[in-house]
């Protein structure tokens, strides 16, 4: 049958309404309430908007909303947990922070405990990517995931903050050793082994220790301080002979006259005794 323009037209309007109005059943609007949704409705709403978009944004309408109409109920209390991570999704930290600390306020002993702890240290972990940042948040981090190790040994986050506490004490031995080759390339040698000294006194296992001895020695033959260089080269022999960087201090020291043996005085003779000799007394 051939339809006029006007039935056309008509047509074509219907099926804009008709789809427009199953969009509207898909998904709630911006400003539709809730109120008439069970908890668990709410919940699995944005649970569903969590998992299916890349940022936790959509979701936390949901899980706000649904611990203000239900308070005090275990679906408020998981709506909390879920608010802590969308917001961690969303990258907003201090908000992921402010949501895990609450939780941790609110509910003590509960069975997300653990996990809010551990949202609460990821909050400054996962800002300290960048080594030329300022070192505050990782000092933060160390912080907080030593609590999750520590209060939650027996948890499944214990070991993931186990392997993020180890790599943050490693950036922090990192900024270090750009800071002293910055000195040293720049001629400032004591100012470049104090911070060499910092890695290999308290950043000792990390993957840092090997350069930095290295960069001692080359600092102390430049001072012509025989013993420290010679002392530096015998402990970076001792505990890493297969590595590059003890080549280069064995070149160092051989091209300057020197060997790399121990000394009786001094800070890294004390560093010999206890990791080369085993002396801690």
């Amino acid at each position: 049958m051939k339809m006029t323009g006007g039935t056309t037209a008509k047509h074509f309007l219907a099926v804009v309404i008709l789809a427009v109005g199953l969009s509207a059943c898909a998904t709630d609007a911006p400003d539709e309430s809730l109120e008439s949704f069970s908890a668990e409705e709410i919940f699995r709403r944005g649970e569903f908007e969590l998992e299916t978009s890349r940022r936790g944004r959509g979701s936390l309408r949901y899980f706000s909303e649904l611990e203000r109409l239900y308070p005090y109920t275990d679906w408020s209390r998981r709506a909390l947990i879920m608010q802590a991570f969308a917001y961690h999704k969303d990258r907003q930290y201090e908000e992921s922070r402010a949501a895990a600390q609450r939780y941790l306020d609110t509910y003590p002993g509960s069975e997300d405990e653990a996990y809010a702890a551990y949202l609460f240290a990821l909050s400054f972990y996962d800002q300290i990517d960048d080594v030329g940042r300022d070192q505050g948040l990782t000092f933060q981090a160390l912080q907080q995931l030593r609590r999750v190790i520590e209060n939650y040994p027996e948890s499944e986050y214990a070991r993931s903050a186990v392997l993020k506490f180890d790599l943050a004490f490693d950036h922090l031995a990192a900024k270090e050793m750009e800071i002293g080759r910055y000195y040293l390339k720049r001629g400032n040698y004591a100012a470049g082994v104090n911070r060499f000294r910092v890695v290999v006194e308290d950043f000792q296992t990390t993957t840092h220790t090997p350069e930095a001895l290295l960069r001692l020695v080359e600092a102390y033959v430049a001072l012509g301080l025989r013993d420290e260089a010679q002392t530096a080269g015998a402990i970076l022999g001792y505990n890493f002979q297969a590595s590059p960087f003890y080549q280069d201090a064995f070149a160092v020291l051989t091209g300057a006259g020197m060997a790399p043996e121990a000394a009786d005085e001094g800070w890294l003779s004390t560093i010999y005794r206890q990791s080369v000799l085993g002396q801690w007394l």
